[in-house]
């Protein structure tokens, strides 16, 4: 599934914004937002946009976006976005992405969306990472490609991101684009399990349960089991009950 985390209001890149127009300066549209003053905000930032400064550009499309200060309008939002995005912004990169790939502000258009994810996640937005491995992986504006896709989930993974943790997951369970391997497939399990990832905590007791990457521990299962289970998948409340059921390890689940 397509990951849609858009990176929200740019506060820290006062290196771009650092010399008052007007008056006006970043800092005090900053000031303005962050006391919901969004007509002053809205101000400071457009002023600042008009005259190329890419994060005020970037903050204006969060504030169309968003309805904050002016009325929604994804096509101001995603012609703010293009502007910082063509400065090399990765986070207004992403957010294009995301609206082609949405087809707000802009016709959908996958392939355009790949190649916004793509210039986001060369320089390291985790989360542009993560989209661009899942077009990938669905064959959505590229050709499917297992092995890039896998490659992509992998850089995500590193930085952090739970999804592509899991993702990669799969990958190395499947062998899809990468050797199949239980052991790293359980490894990433647990890193997106420990983040909360309720199918990554579900599948990592099934690799306990049937010792797939890791040794077979039934308790270890049911801990598993246990907080998917709180979390609503079904499936792993019906494992918990049997390993319960057969007193922790008489009967494998299948």
């Amino acid at each position: 599934m397509r990951q849609l985390y858009k990176a929200v209001i740019l506060g820290v890149l006062t290196t771009f914004s650092s010399l008052p127009v007007f008056g006006q300066s970043f800092d005090e549209g900053i000031e303005a937002y962050n006391r919901s003053d969004y007509t002053i905000a809205f101000e400071n930032f457009k002023t600042l946009a008009d005259q190329g400064d890419v994060a005020a550009q970037y903050n204006l499309a969060i504030m169309y976006e968003n309805a904050q200060g002016v009325p929604q309008n994804y096509s101001e939002a995603a012609s703010w976005y293009r502007r910082a995005a063509e400065q090399g912004l990765a986070d207004a990169q992403y957010n294009l992405g995301i609206m082609y790939g949405n087809g707000e502000g802009v016709p959908q258009n996958d392939s355009e969306a790949v190649s916004w994810y793509r210039r986001a996640a060369e320089q390291g937005h985790a989360n542009a990472q993560l989209n661009l491995g899942n077009m990938y992986n669905k064959g959505e504006g590229v050709p499917q490609n297992y092995s890039e896709a896998a490659v992509w989930y992998h850089r995500a993974a590193e930085q952090g991101v739970a999804e592509g943790q899991f993702n990669l997951g799969i990958v190395y369970g499947k062998g899809q684009g990468v050797p199949q391997n239980y052991s790293e497939a359980a490894s990433w399990y647990r890193r997106a399990a420990e983040q909360g990832i309720a199918n990554a905590q579900y599948n990592l007791g099934n690799m306990y349960n049937k010792g797939q990457g890791v040794p077979q521990n039934y308790s270890e299962a049911a801990v598993w089991y246990r907080r998917a289970a709180e979390q609503g998948i079904a499936q792993a409340q019906y494992n918990l009950g049997v390993i319960y059921f057969t007193n922790l390890g008489e009967t494998e689940i299948l």
